[in-house]
């Protein structure tokens, strides 16, 4: 046996967790309903504005990444975003959206847009302290 960081793209990576990932679901008699997403805001030239990413599993859409260009924050494009993920999953089979954010991040964006707060993971440095949120779908 030999264990490596893999720092290229492999899709026979890809395809062994897709393939596990499923088959534990299944074995334990849960939905699996995986499904990556990413929306992105373009301007008029085609120039990237702003870009959230995530996936959707078993009942529930985790944002992964929420980035908002510094000339766009501010401007109500992050909340445009968070909203086409809530949009493009609601009355889906999934029951709520979760995120994590740091305390220098977005906590407060969050909380603004209905998100709840799960957790804080507190740090010595409160900038790091982890926020886990969550809202219901």
């Amino acid at each position: 046996m030999m264990i490596r960081k893999v720092n290229e793209e492999d899709s026979r990576i890809g395809d062994f967790i897709n393939e596990e990932f499923s088959a534990y679901g299944e074995q334990n008699e849960v939905a699996l309903n995986y499904e990556d997403y990413c929306f992105v805001a373009e301007d008029d030239n085609g120039d990237i504005m702003g870009v959230i990413t995530g996936r959707a599993y078993y009942n529930e859409v985790h944002i992964g990444d929420l980035i908002v260009g510094k000339n766009y924050r501010r401007s109500g494009l992050g909340r445009k975003l968070v909203e086409a993920v809530e949009e493009a999953y609601k009355g889906k089979l999934y029951e709520k959206i979760t995120l994590t954010t740091f305390g220098f991040q977005a906590p407060e964006f969050y909380k603004k847009l209905g998100y709840e707060v799960e957790f804080v993971r507190e740090d010595k440095d409160p900038k790091l302290s982890k926020y886990f949120l969550m809202k219901r779908i």
